[in-house]
């Protein structure tokens, strides 16, 4: 009897061993995969602010000042065109946002050689316009295509320096070149531009661009009945008379003043009918 209570003590001893042992093992796991779940709800509703402020974009801003420049084209052409010395400088304002108020001052010499007239034209011009940039910028670029107008204003003078009388038969006689040396002063004219050109910033606040002009005369005071204005100073050379065209090169630099936040269109929700 004392055996058999024996060993029914010692099984009673052995199952509540292994019993313990399985109760511990599903609270190991379930700590473990506690651990391997994600966070609440509630603690990432709380997190939420702080990734918002990690993410939070600065408002875009455009800057607006004074861009000022000269053109390249006029200093560079007496390197090569001995009858002529020019500068012009530029410059243009922004106004809005696709708007900006533009200008050029300069003074040119030249000489016109034709067949029949050497004549010397000197004199300073000013035009004033505007300008509209059609180009949808991206970020933080400041390229400018544009389109515009101005109107041109010269004083100038003309200097005639030789001319040669039409002979219908140049076979038997060739009729040498007169010397006049006649200079004709107080002229002026005016004039108005339709001007389209390309900026591009090449450095922070440096600028390279181009444009092309096409002229037409509005007033035009003429030396005599005799001789008429071949060259405009800011004009250009008059082509059938009242119509010219121009073409520069600059390189600018741009003088921030203020910058302007740009605003963003909130999309329109639809009504739900």
């Amino acid at each position: 009897m004392k055996h058999i209570l024996k060993y029914f003590f010692s099984i009673c001893l052995i199952l509540s061993l292994f019993l313990a042992q399985a109760q511990e093992k599903p609270t190991l796991e379930t700590t473990r995969t506690q651990e391997l779940l994600p966070l609440k709800p509630k603690q990432e509703i709380e997190k939420l602010p702080e990734a918002k402020k990690a993410v939070e974009i600065p408002p875009k801003t455009d800057r607006y000042g004074v861009r000022v420049g000269v053109d390249l084209f006029k200093l560079t052409r007496a390197l090569y065109d001995k009858n002529y010395k020019g500068i012009e400088f530029t410059g243009d304002y922004r106004l809005t946002k696709k708007y900006y108020l533009a200008a050029e001052i300069g003074s040119e010499n030249k000489t016109t050689d034709d067949d029949r007239l050497n004549t010397t034209a000197k004199g300073s011009y000013l035009k004033v316009g505007f300008d509209y940039n059609a180009y949808e910028n991206w970020l933080d670029m400041e390229n400018v295509i544009s389109i515009g107008m101005r109107y041109g204003f010269s004083s100038f003078s003309q200097e005639l320096n030789s001319y040669k009388i039409y002979n219908p038969n140049p076979y038997w006689v060739e009729v040498p070149a007169l010397t006049e040396g006649q200079k004709y002063s107080g002229l002026s004219a005016s004039w108005v531009e339709i001007v389209t050109g390309v900026k591009a910033r090449v450095f922070n606040n440096v600028f390279m661009g181009f444009s092309f002009r096409m002229n037409v005369l509005v007033t035009n005071k003429q030396p005599s009945s005799n001789f008429e204005n071949l060259y405009i100073p800011g004009f250009n050379r008059t082509y059938n008379g009242n119509f010219g065209a121009g073409f520069n090169y600059t390189v600018s630099y741009l003088i921030p003043i203020y910058k302007k936040k740009v605003k963003t269109e909130t999309p329109k929700t639809p009504i739900k009918k």
